[in-house]
């Protein structure tokens, strides 16, 4: 049997703060809903900063995904483009940071 890797894909970012209520809401009711359906998805879970010694973003969402390519794909896009979120959440997101790792076996 083929062992599979697992990639996890990051993604930090800050959202002004008249904007919370409705990027969480918009970003749990319709974001990571689309963005789970997508195949190689698999799992998404949110955080918030509690703390830190360094000036990081406030926001940040791990994506398990079976590819380290599968954030480029044109299924990842067309799900990510769905609903409020590229039009009332993405204008207003800053210091995104994208970062992509393998997990060690």
């Amino acid at each position: 049997m083929k062992e599979t890797t697992e990639y996890l894909w990051l993604v930090q970012l800050d959202i002004p703060e008249e904007f919370e209520d409705e990027f969480n809401r918009i970003y749990n009711t319709e974001h990571v809903p689309f963005i789970a359906k997508v195949p190689g998805v698999l799992g998404v879970q949110r955080y918030v900063l509690e703390g830190s010694n360094a000036g990081i973003q406030r926001y940040a969402t791990l994506y398990r995904v079976d590819s380290p390519d599968l954030p480029q794909t044109e299924a990842w896009k067309a799900a990510s483009a769905q609903g409020d979120w590229a039009s009332k959440i993405r204008p207003h997101t800053a210091n995104a940071s994208l970062s992509m790792f393998r997990a060690i076996p």
